[in-house]
């Protein structure tokens, strides 16, 4: 068993085996390798000892007693090497210390886990005012997560079963018991709540930004071209469709049907790559108005602008030629887009999709009536196996849903 025993200067280990066990052992550590590991965490040096034994010394009531730290202001600073790590440790002097905080179930070093996430070889400070401090309370929710043998047991059979099960079967369901087991334990769950306040403060900022920018943009920049409003969306499409990690600008792609006596290069003016690899075509145009819907109608129905039709048209071309390219052109753009892709990671053709952000939700200078929308949504549902139309105004709507969801 061990001690940690307060003195005028700092913190003694006192440590003695249990009882019937023979604790010599530790003093031949000490005196062949000048050093001994203590209750499997503590790796003392002799000069670390501060009572060696005697002579005839019988080790039966023997406590070793070890310099752990000495005071610094409100802390004790505990040396690197006696926890194997890189980074001294400076706890706060009104912090109670046990074993228990070092060490996780298995013998897992906690301090060892932690130091191993760090970058640098500064102090790690636990508690107190100082301002690299990890809080005292987060640092006793960090422990009540680490993983109890229990939860480990079950995260292994878990894994095994998913393994196995592809070959044998009759196999309980290790994986649905180890998920249970993680929906019972709120404590491995839990998220502290100013966390979540902030994070959702912060989602709503954004949401905030980019549909303040996007109406204000509609407002008072008419005289835009195109490629203006393609500059504008660019800067910040990632954050509008959360799925994709990379935006790639005048992708070319090769169109071996048009002309099939030679190769014609299509330029795609924007990509998204997700986080799979998945490449998708994204089309940004001109949000006029007049620009979805025509005035006139074909036999009591709405029907497409022109301007629609060629968007559509046009993706989909570039959909097809994507398709057809296959694996060869899979190859081609991962070699072209190498540098600016996560490593590992290739750019795969399939089954592409596109997005359309065009046009305004208003005919005639007022905006769709009940009947226009139900044709316009028609239209939508007719290409949403390949594609997402959206127009601007539809785009601000999906932004205040998202606020206003958030702030909830």
């Amino acid at each position: 068993m061990l001690e940690f025993q307060v003195t005028a200067t700092g913190v003694d280990l006192e440590y003695e085996g249990d009882l019937g066990a023979n604790d010599k052992w530790v003093w031949d550590e000490l005196t062949t390798n000048n050093k001994a590991r203590i209750s499997r965490i503590f790796l003392f040096k002799t000069s670390d000892l501060l009572n060696p034994p005697s002579g005839n010394q019988s080790f039966e009531d023997y406590k070793y007693q070890f310099r752990f730290g000495t005071f610094e202001n409100d802390y004790v600073r505990v040396p690197a090497r006696i926890l194997e790590i890189k980074n001294d440790l400076l706890i706060s002097r009104d912090v109670t210390l046990r074993r228990s905080l070092f060490v996780a179930e298995r013998n897992i070093s906690i301090f060892l886990r932690l130091s191993e996430l760090l970058d640098h070889s500064d102090s790690i400070v636990i508690g107190g005012t100082h301002p690299d401090a990890i809080p005292r309370d987060v640092f006793e929710e960090l422990l009540k997560k680490f993983p109890n043998t229990y939860e480990l047991n079950r995260y292994a059979d878990a894994r095994v079963q998913t393994i196995l099960s592809q070959y044998l079967d009759g196999m309980r369901d290790a994986r649905g018991r180890y998920e249970n087991y993680l929906n019972r334990n709120k404590s491995l769950t839990s998220t502290r709540k100013i966390d979540l306040d902030l994070l959702k403060k912060l989602e709503i900022e954004k949401y905030i930004l980019i549909r303040d920018l996007i109406k204000d943009s509609l407002a008072t920049k008419k005289n835009w071209s195109e490629g203006d409003w393609q500059k504008l969306m660019l800067s910040f499409l990632l954050l509008l469709f959360p799925k994709y990690i990379m935006v790639l600008e005048n992708v070319t792609i090769h169109d071996y049907y048009s002309n099939p006596s030679k190769k014609t290069d299509r330029f795609i003016d924007i990509a998204l790559v997700d986080a799979n690899g998945n490449l998708d075509v994204i089309e940004v145009k001109k949000p006029f108005d007049d620009k979805i819907l025509r005035k006139s109608q074909y036999r009591g129905n709405s029907i497409p602008t022109s301007e629609l039709s060629g968007s559509i048209m046009q993706a989909e071309k570039y959909l097809f030629h994507l398709s057809k390219w296959g694996i060869k052109g899979e190859e081609t753009l991962t070699k072209k887009y190498t540098t600016e892709l996560p490593p590992g990671m290739r750019i795969r053709i399939s089954n592409p999709k596109a997005i359309i952000i065009v046009g305004r939700d208003q005919i005639g200078g007022a905006n769709m009536t009940g009947s226009q929308l139900l044709d316009f949504e028609i239209i939508k549902r007719k290409y949403a196996n390949m594609m997402d139309i959206i127009t601007y105004d539809d785009l601000l709507r999906r932004l205040n849903n998202t606020i206003a969801a958030l702030g909830c």
